[in-house]
C-alpha cells in the first residue's frame, strides 16, 4: 500500500512520463524545408528579439541580441550580445561542433556541461542545463530549445525552461540574417 509521500511521486513520475511521450520529436521534422543548415545561418551577422514568459505566459523580459558568428573546420563559434529591456547586458560565446553522426555538441562559460543538438528538415533542436538568476537565487534549469527556418533569412526559436520536468518558463525569439 502507497502512503501520501509515495503516491506523490508516482503522480509526478507518471505525469512527467505522459508528458515526455507528448513532446515532438526531431524526426516530426523531416523532409520539410528549407532545410536547416545552422553553420550556413549562423556564418556572418545576424540579428534576434525576444521575450521570456513565466510559468503563467506573463511577459516578465524583453531582449535583444546581436549575434556574430565564424565557422572554422568543424567549429562554429557564435558571439552573443544580449540587451534586456532593463538595461541589463550579457554575453555567450557558443563553440558548436559537428559531430561524426551527424549531430552537435557545444559549450559556452555559463552551460552547465555540454549541450548537444540535432537537425531535421528545417529543425533543429538543442538542450542544455543552465544556472538562471531570479529574486536573488539562482535555479539549475534544463532548456529545450527549437529554431525553426522559415526562409534563408528567418529563424524563429521557442525554448521551455523546465525543472523537475516542469515548465516554468518560456522563451521566443525571432532572428534575422543580416
Amino acid at each position: 500500500m502507497l502512503n501520501i509521500q509515495g503516491f506523490i511521486r508516482f503522480m509526478t513520475l507518471a505525469v512527467a512520463l505522459l508528458l515526455a511521450g507528448c513532446s515532438a520529436k526531431i524526426d516530426d521534422y523531416k523532409g520539410t524545408q528549407p532545410q536547416l543548415d545552422i553553420y550556413s545561418y549562423f556564418q556572418g551577422n545576424s540579428h534576434a528579439w525576444g521575450m521570456i514568459q513565466d510559468y503563467s505566459n506573463k511577459q516578465t523580459r524583453r531582449f535583444s541580441v546581436i549575434i556574430r558568428g565564424d565557422v572554422v573546420g568543424d567549429t562554429l563559434t557564435l558571439h552573443e550580445d544580449f540587451t534586456y529591456n532593463d538595461g541589463e547586458k550579457q554575453t555567450r560565446v557558443w563553440h558548436i561542433q559537428r559531430q561524426p553522426d551527424g549531430s552537435y555538441r557545444g559549450t559556452a562559460g555559463d552551460i552547465i556541461g555540454v549541450a548537444t543538438g540535432h537537425t531535421q528538415g528545417n529543425a533543429f533542436n538543442w538542450n542544455y542545463v543552465m544556472d538562471i538568476k531570479a529574486s536573488g537565487k539562482t535555479y539549475r534549469l534544463n532548456f529545450d530549445d527549437w529554431l525553426f527556418q522559415q526562409d534563408d533569412r528567418h529563424l524563429m526559436n521557442v525554448t521551455s525552461l523546465t525543472k523537475f520536468g516542469v515548465q516554468v518558463a518560456r522563451v521566443t525569439l525571432f532572428f534575422e540574417k543580416q
